[in-house]
Order: C-alpha cells, then sequence, then structure tokens
C-alpha cells in the first residue's frame, strides 16, 4: 500500500494501517453522514449498518482512514472517562470487547490492567519504584490494558465497509447548510468546487480536527500530545524497571508521564503538549519545531533519569497525536448546537482527552443507536 503522509509535521507512529477504501464517487444523498475516519466514526458507521441494513452511510474523512488521533494514540485502554466514571456509562471495556467480536476485528488487545502512578500515597507493593520529581510509584491499579491503534482502525475500516458503508478519504466538510436534511458541502482532493451531499443525519466525530464545523467553540483546548518509542529492553530490563506485567501506566500528579511497553519490548513514553501557531487549527503544529524538539529532549532524559536501566535508553521514533481537552474534562456528546430542536439530525462526539482508545468505539457504537433513536444521548455529554 503506498504511503500517503498527511501530516508531515506530525511525525510517524510505529502503527501501520494496511486498509484503504475503495475509491467511490460522492453521492449526492445518504440516509447517514459521518465526518471523521477514526475509531469514532468507523465504529459509529460499521453499527449504523448494522442496525438499519437498508439506510445508506457515508463517511466522510479529510485524510486518510485513522490519520487523526486514532493513528497516533499510545493505544492505551481505559475503563472510564477522563473525568471518571459518567452516570449511565457502563463497562466500556466489556462493551469494547463485544464490538471487537461482533465486527470480528484482532487488534491485539490485552487488559492485564493499568496502573496510575504518583508521588505520594504508593502502594505498599509497587513494582514501579523510579525518580522523576520524587519518588514515583504506583498509587492505584484500575482497569485497562493496550491495544495495537494500526489494527484497531483497519479492523474498523473493513467492517465499515464489508457492512456496506461508503469510505470517502481525502474528502472534507467545508460548510454545512441546516435544515430538515442538512446539506454538507464536501471538498475532495483534486477537485476545484465542493460538492453537496443531503443527509439524513449527520454525525461529527472530528474530535480536535475541524471544531468549529463541530460546533464547539467555548472551553475546548486542542492540543498535540507527544510520545517517543525506545529500543527494546531485555526481559531483566523490563523486570528491574517494573514493567515486566506489561501494565501500561499514567501519572496522576505533575509532572505527567505515560507509557506502556510493546510486543516486541520497545516501550512508548508520553510527555508534553504543543499548540500550534493558530491555537484551534492542529494543522499547523510540527514535532520537529524547536518548542517540540525541546520536550522530546525533555522526555528522553526524564526516561533515562527514571531507573538506572533505563539508563542508557536510546529513542528511536517521534510523533505527536492531536488530543482535545475539556475545561470540565468530560467527553462531548450532544446534538450540534447548530441544529434546530425540532430536527434533532446532527450529534457530535469526541474530546476524550487521551482516554478514547476503547471509549472512542464504544461511544460511536452508542452515536449510531441514538441516530436511529434506539437510544438517548447523556447528561454529562452536553456542550
Amino acid at each position: 500500500m503506498p504511503t500517503r503522509e498527511i501530516h508531515p509535521g506530525w511525525g510517524k507512529p510505529p502503527w501501520k494501517i494496511d486498509f484503504t477504501p475503495p475509491a467511490r464517487a460522492l453521492p449526492g444523498e445518504a440516509d447517514f453522514a459521518v465526518a471523521g475516519g477514526g475509531f469514532t466514526g468507523l465504529a459509529a458507521a460499521a453499527w449504523l449498518r448494522r442496525l438499519a441494513p437498508r439506510k445508506s452511510v457515508v463517511v466522510i474523512e479529510a485524510g486518510r482512514i485513522g490519520a487523526g488521533a486514532s493513528g497516533r494514540t499510545g493505544g492505551i485502554a481505559l475503563a472510564e472517562t477522563a473525568a471518571g466514571d459518567a452516570p449511565g456509562l457502563g463497562d466500556v471495556l466489556q462493551g469494547f470487547q463485544e464490538i471487537l467480536r461482533e465486527l470480528r476485528i484482532e487488534c491485539e488487545l490485552s487488559l492485564p490492567g493499568a496502573w496510575e502512578i504518583g508521588r505520594a500515597n504508593a502502594l505498599p507493593d509497587s513494582k514501579i519504584n523510579w525518580q522523576d520529581s520524587g519518588r514515583l510509584q504506583v498509587v492505584k491499579e484500575v482497569p485497562g490494558g493496550t491495544l495495537d491503534p494500526g489494527k484497531l482502525v483497519s479492523g474498523l475500516g473493513r467492517a465499515a465497509a464489508r457492512a456496506g458503508a461508503i469510505l470517502l478519504e481525502n474528502s472534507s466538510v467545508a460548510a454545512v447548510e441546516w435544515g430538515r436534511e442538512p446539506v454538507l458541502h464536501v471538498k475532495r482532493r483534486g477537485k476545484s468546487r465542493a460538492a453537496k451531499l443531503r443527509a439524513g443525519k449527520v454525525l461529527f466525530a472530528t474530535n480536535a480536527l475541524a471544531l468549529e464545523l463541530a460546533g464547539l467553540i467555548e472551553g475546548m483546548h486542542p492540543r498535540l500530545t507527544l510520545a517517543a518509542l525506545s529500543e527494546p529492553l531485555s526481559e531483566e530490563q523490563l523486570k528491574a524497571a517494573g514493567l515486566a506485567e506489561r501494565k501500561p501506566f499514567y501519572t496522576v500528579d505533575m509532572p505527567y508521564l505515560w507509557g506502556r511497553v510493546m510486543r516486541d519490548r520497545s516501550v512508548i513514553w508520553g510527555a508534553g503538549l504543543i499548540s500550534a501557531p493558530d491555537e484551534r487549527d492542529l494543522h499547523g503544529a510540527r514535532v520537529d519545531a524547536a518548542e517540540s524538539a525541546g520536550k522530546f529532549e525533555m522526555l528522553e532524559q526524564r526516561v533515562r533519569a527514571l531507573h538506572p536501566v533505563l539508563a542508557d535508553a536510546r529513542f528511536r521514533r517521534r510523533w505527536g497525536g492531536p488530543i482535545l481537552f475539556r475545561d470540565s474534562w468530560k467527553p462531548v456528546f450532544d446534538f450540534h448546537p447548530a441544529v434546530a430542536e425540532k430536527w434533532r439530525n446532527a450529534i457530535v462526539l469526541g474530546a476524550f482527552a487521551g482516554h478514547g482508545v476503547a471509549l472512542s468505539s464504544y461511544l460511536g457504537k452508542w452515536a449510531a443507536e441514538a441516530l436511529v433513536k434506539h437510544r438517548g444521548l447523556p447528561a454529562w455529554g452536553r456542550i
């Protein structure tokens, strides 16, 4: 498959997306339109076709499938939102596993648990004992684990295409005419003029990208989160560092640090956020800019100082991925603010703040159920 780098300034993650949808023309009408071809949008599209097999579904992705946060995450699957549990949320990890089974997706999901680490209130049997602005140890174990994001994106894309959804890469929604049936102005790469798609209902699953299109104006903070992949460690080194159990980790205090062990014993380490010159548009952010280079250098120095076995750690990849924070830390899951209450024909879903690896697919299914009126939207997701 030829490489099509949509965001060359964001570095190259270790994940491989080996799915490319067949080339299709933009139809003039669709029962459901989904803006965004990541975990959320693809899961919603696949589920819409299962719930309403006679209805048409079109996914519109500005770059390639998985080019945004979904293909650039660290692949840590967690059970709750960034704000904790939410009323009526349900069992995210169990629901996510059911989605994988139903859609026949293999993404190397492993759920040994995850560690919250901090500089106070350590567990007496903490496997992690690092030095990082104090003594960094495990303070709590929570449900969670890891997966391969590239395989999840690819599997969701195949499932949606197999179910009959139309997936359009290199296509973006430039504007929307709101009404009983929203009209999307879709700009396709290589075309001089936007074409129109009349949709019965719309899901905006663009997360940190295209905020104004999704009606996300106040209290939203898009950033590029940074990650670096170290060279593989020996099993003895992993054990000495406290990582032999392969449980991912993230700090509950500052300075922030997160990470996970890969199958080849390399380790992903993450810390640091950068903004773009235009704070509302991350496309201008670059991981090779001076600010980012300095933050990567600080991250790598921190890792080498954590434990003696990491003192000579070498790094082979650096990359960034878009992330969207909300002031409340709760996900957005609501009707688009531009939609008249009498129509309720467009939903916005995103702002997972780093907790979206499993949650995004889980809520993507929920969004599909809401679009066909099988389920309502949660009060905690209101814009």
